[in-house]
C-alpha cells in the first residue's frame, strides 16, 4: 500500500458509502440513520493503477468529554493523525454547516494533506453547496456522489501526484542496505500461518459481554471503541496483528441479542454481519460475562459456531471480580459439559479483559483449537481403529438387516471430516454416530472441534453374484449349438 487515506465528516455524508466503493465490497454498514460508523474500518482500496489503504471514520461530534460521541471523536482525530491524506466529505444538498467550518478549521490545523469532497453532488440541487463550499479555505471542492460513483475519475487525478511524492519519501527513506535473500529449498510446504495468510480469529457473545476491550488488551492499544455501554459496537471490525509472535486477524463483532429482541433494521444489519465474520473465522472464541455465564443466547452463539464448522474456544471474562473462583469454575465446567456436549472437549479459559490476566492461556487454547481443526488422521489407523470400535460395540441389527461398516476414511480438514462407507447407512441409528465421533475425539485427541460423520452405501460389491446364472446361460447356449 503506497498511502493512508482517511474519510472523515460530519455524521451522515456518505462515508461509508464512499469506503465501500473504494474497496469495491459491502463492508461497511450504510443506512440513511446518521451515526451508524463508529470504529475505524480499514480497507483495501484500489482506484485506477493506484493500491492505497482506506479508513473509514465516526461521524465527527463537536462533543469532547468522555461520553460516546466524545470517545468517537477521539477515535477520528487518532485517524486523522495516522493518515497521509484527509478526504474531508461535506454533503452538497444540505451545504456548508456550522459543524463543518469547525471541523474545517480542525483538519487545516492537523492534516498534511486535505481534500476537500462535495458528496451527493449529482444533480442542479448540489450547486449552491458545492458553491459554499470554496468557503472553507480547502481549496477546489470536488464533486462527488458515491452512491452513483460520480468523480471517481476526478479523485484520481488529485491523489495521483501524491502517491508519487510518498512514493518517492518512503524510497529516501528506506535503509541502503542490501538484504542477500535465499530462497527456501526445503520440500516442506508454506507454515499454515503467516502474515500473508494469518490466523483468522472472530470474537463474539452478547452484548457487554467485553469483546472490544479484550481485543484492546490484545493489541495493546485502543484501538476500538470500548466503554460501559452495550452495543456499542455495530461493524464486524477486523484488525491485524501480532499476538506473541503469531500473526493473526481478529474480527470484532456487534453483541448479539435474542432474536425476537432484534427489531431495529441497524441492529439486524449489525447482527448479519457478526454472523458472516464467523462464517470466514478459522477460530471462534465464544466470550461469556462471569456474572452471567451459559445464558440462552451464550448457548445459540456456540450452537452456531459449531454448526458452521469452526474451531470453538470458550472465554470467561471479568473474572477479576469474580470472589470465589475456584467453586465458580467447578460450576462453569459442569454447565459447559451438560449444556453443549457438541463441543465436548472444548478449551474454557478465564480471562480478564480489564487486567490482562489469562490472556496467554487463551493465546495457547486458540492455537491448540486451530491445530486440531486441521488434524489428518491416516486411512490405515482409522480402519485399524473402526475395526476395535466395531468388536467392542457392534452396530444395531434393525429388522433383521445386519448394518456392515465396511472402510473408512478421512475426506477433509477445516473441519476433520470422514466417510464411512457400510451398508444400510439410512439405518444406522445417531446414537452409534455419536458413539463413533466420540471415539475420534478421544482416540485421536481431537477435544471440541466439529467433527463431520457421512455415511455412504457401498452396495453390494460380491464380486462373484451373477457369475453362475451367466455360466449357466453359456452353458446352455453352446449345449444348444452342439446339438443343431
Amino acid at each position: 500500500m503506497s498511502f493512508t487515506l482517511a474519510i472523515v465528516g460530519r455524521p451522515n455524508v456518505g462515508k461509508s458509502t464512499l469506503f465501500n466503493r473504494l474497496v469495491g465490497k459491502r463492508l461497511a454498514l450504510v443506512d440513511d440513520q446518521p451515526g451508524v460508523t463508529r470504529d475505524l474500518r480499514e480497507g483495501a482500496a484500489k482506484l485506477g493503477d493506484l493500491r492505497f489503504t482506506v479508513i473509514d471514520t465516526a461521524g465527527l461530534e463537536e462533543a469532547t468529554d468522555e461520553s460516546l460521541p466524545g470517545r468517537m471523536r477521539k477515535l477520528t482525530e487518532r485517524a486523522v493523525d495516522m493518515a497521509d491524506v484527509c478526504l474531508f466529505l461535506i454533503d452538497a444538498r444540505t451545504g456548508v454547516t456550522p459543524t463543518d467550518e469547525v471541523f474545517a478549521d480542525i483538519l487545516r490545523k492537523r492534516a498534511e494533506h486535505v481534500i476537500l469532497g462535495a458528496n451527493k453532488a449529482e444533480g442542479q440541487a448540489a450547486d449552491a453547496g458545492v458553491l459554499e463550499a470554496y468557503g472553507l479555505g480547502l481549496g477546489e471542492p470536488l464533486r462527488l456522489s458515491a452512491e452513483h460513483g460520480e468523480g471517481m475519475p476526478e479523485l484520481y487525478a488529485m491523489l495521483q501526484p501524491l502517491a508519487d511524492a510518498f512514493e518517492k519519501r518512503a524510497e529516501a527513506d528506506a535503509p541502503e542496505t542490501e538484504v542477500d535473500v535465499k530462497e527456501d529449498e526445503s520440500d516442506e510446504g508454506p507454515r499454515p500461518i503467516t502474515a500473508a495468510k494469518p490466523l483468522q480469529i472472530a470474537v463474539v457473545g452478547r452484548p457487554n459481554a467485553g469483546k472490544s476491550t479484550l481485543i484492546n488488551r490484545i493489541l495493546g492499544e485502543d484501538r476500538l471503541l470500548t466503554g460501559p455501554e452495550a452495543g456499542i459496537t455495530r461493524d464486524a471490525i477486523s484488525v491485524q496483528t501480532e499476538w506473541d509472535g503469531t500473526p493473526m486477524r481478529i474480527f470484532d463483532t456487534a453483541g448479539m441479542r435474542k432474536k425476537a429482541k432484534v427489531q431495529e433494521k441497524l441492529e439486524k444489519l449489525s447482527v448479519s454481519d457478526g454472523l458472516r465474520a464467523v462464517k470466514f473465522a478459522e477460530v471462534v472464541v465464544v466470550l461469556l460475562d462471569a456474572a452471567i455465564p451459559f445464558e440462552s443466547q451464550d448457548l445459540r452463539i456456540a450452537d452456531l459456531a459449531e454448526r458452521e464448522g469452526r474451531a470453538v474456544v470458550v472465554a470467561v471474562n471479568k473474572w477479576d471480580a469474580e470472589d470465589h473462583k475456584q467453586e465458580k469454575l467447578r460450576e462453569l465446567k459442569e454447565a459447559f459439559e451438560r449444556l453443549l456436549p457438541q463441543l465436548r472437549g472444548a478449551p474454557l479459559v478465564t480471562v480478564s479483559a480489564k487486567t490482562g490476566r489469562g490472556l496467554d492461556r487463551l493465546h495457547a487454547a486458540i492455537l491448540k483449537a486451530h491445530d486440531v481443526w486441521n488434524r489428518r488422521v491416516t486411512t490405515a489407523q482409522l480402519n485399524r481403529w473402526l475395526s476395535g470400535m466395531l468388536e467392542q460395540h457392534p452396530p444395531p441389527a434393525p429388522q433383521g438387516k445386519r448394518i456392515k461398516l465396511r472402510y473408512m476414511t478421512q475426506a477433509k480438514t477445516r473441519p476433520p471430516g470422514f466417510v464411512v462407507m457400510c451398508s444400510h447407512p439410512d439405518k444406522l441409528p445417531d446414537s452409534y454416530k455419536r458413539y463413533l465421533v466420540n471415539g475420534l475425539r478421544e482416540d485421536f485427541d481431537m477435544p471440541g472441534t466439529p467433527i463431520r460423520l457421512t455415511l455412504r452405501g457401498q452396495g453390494d460389491k460380491n464380486p462373484y453374484k451373477g457369475r453362475r446364472e451367466k455360466n449357466a446361460g453359456a452353458l446352455k447356449k453352446h449345449l444348444g449349438k452342439n446339438r443343431g
